[in-house]
C-alpha cells in the first residue's frame, strides 16, 4: 500500500533555513537550495519543472501527487523535499519507455480509457506501478482497495480498473459494466 507519511515539524528540518538537497530524480542526480518548509511535490514541480506530478489537494486526500521514493509510492504533497535527500524519486515522466513510447500501465491507460480529464492520471499510473510490482495479478478488488488513496473526479473507476487489469496481463472481458 502507498506510503502515507506524516511530516516531521518545521523544526527539525530547520524552520524555514536553506537546506542543500541532492536526490537521483529518473535515474539522474540533481541537487538544490530549499527551504526547510518545502515540500517534494513544490520541489519536483518549481525547482524541477517536472510538471506531471500534479497538485491536487495539498491535503494527502486526492494521489494526484504520488511519486516513487526509494521504490515506494508516496503522495510528494506529504513529504518534505529534505526527506528525500539521497534518495532515489521516480516521477510520471521517468515511466516511459527508453524511447519515448508509452509503457505497459500507459498504453493500457490509453487503449482502455482510464483516463478523462487526466488531472488524476499521473498519481494513477505511479499507484498502479506500485501497485503491480507488490501484487503482479490482483482481482478487481484488490485494484479496487489499493486505489482507495486515488480520486478521480470524472470517472466510476471502472475504465481505470479494465487498465490495470490489462497492464497486468488479465482478461478483461468479464469485468461486467457498472
Amino acid at each position: 500500500m502507498m506510503a502515507c507519511l506524516t511530516p516531521p515539524t518545521l523544526a527539525h528540518l530547520g524552520g524555514s533555513h536553506m537546506a542543500q538537497v541532492s536526490m537521483t530524480v529518473n535515474g539522474k542526480a540533481v541537487s538544490g537550495d530549499v527551504e526547510g518548509r518545502t515540500l517534494l511535490s513544490d520541489f519536483l514541480r518549481i525547482d524541477l519543472n517536472l510538471t506531471g506530478t500534479h497538485i491536487g489537494c495539498d491535503t494527502s486526500q486526492c494521489g494526484a501527487c504520488v511519486v516513487h521514493v526509494n521504490g515506494e509510492a508516496v503522495k510528494a504533497c506529504t513529504m518534505f523535499a529534505a526527506e528525500a535527500d539521497g534518495a532515489d524519486v521516480g516521477t510520471i515522466e521517468g515511466q516511459a519507455n527508453e524511447d519515448g513510447s508509452l509503457n505497459v500501465i500507459q498504453q493500457a491507460f490509453q487503449d482502455h480509457h482510464g483516463l478523462q480529464c487526466g488531472f488524476c492520471t499521473p498519481g494513477m499510473v505511479m499507484s498502479t506501478a506500485s501497485l503491480l510490482k507488490e501484487n503482479p495479478k490482483p482481482s478487481v478488488q484488490e485494484i479496487r482497495t489499493y486505489l482507495d488513496g486515488n480520486i478521480c473526479r470524472c470517472t466510476g473507476y471502472h475504465n481505470i480498473v479494465k487498465a490495470i487489469m490489462a497492464a497486468s496481463g488479465q482478461d478483461v472481458s468479464a469485468i461486467a459494466a457498472e
